[in-house]
């Protein structure tokens, strides 16, 4: 399962930049990668592992703003299609998983 965060924040005021700077370094630190300034995603172990990041998620929410997460599948994953200006990317493939003994 893949974990996408989209969020759109207030950042008029220095107290707002600082709280949607917080929310992103808290969202890698919580294992995300950027794909875009307001869109964060992550590989997750499976539909258990969900709800806990749902929480963490929770808990770093600043006071206003959207925040929006959605969850798919490898297989929706793989067909993700990306444009780099007007050339189209690689077709995205789901990383290997690792088995840890």
């Amino acid at each position: 399962m893949w974990m996408i965060v989209l969020f759109d924040l207030p950042v008029i005021t220095k107290k707002e930049q600082k709280a949607a700077t917080q929310f992103r370094k808290s969202l890698l630190d919580m294992g995300f990668h950027m794909s875009q300034y307001s869109v964060y995603y992550r590989l997750i172990s499976g539909k258990e592992a969900i709800d806990g990041f749902i929480k963490d998620i929770q808990r770093k929410l600043p006071t206003s703003g959207k925040v929006d997460i959605l969850t798919i599948t490898d297989k929706q994953y793989e067909n993700i299609i990306s444009f780099s200006g007007k050339i189209r990317e690689k077709k995205k493939e789901t990383p290997s998983q690792l088995l840890l003994f």
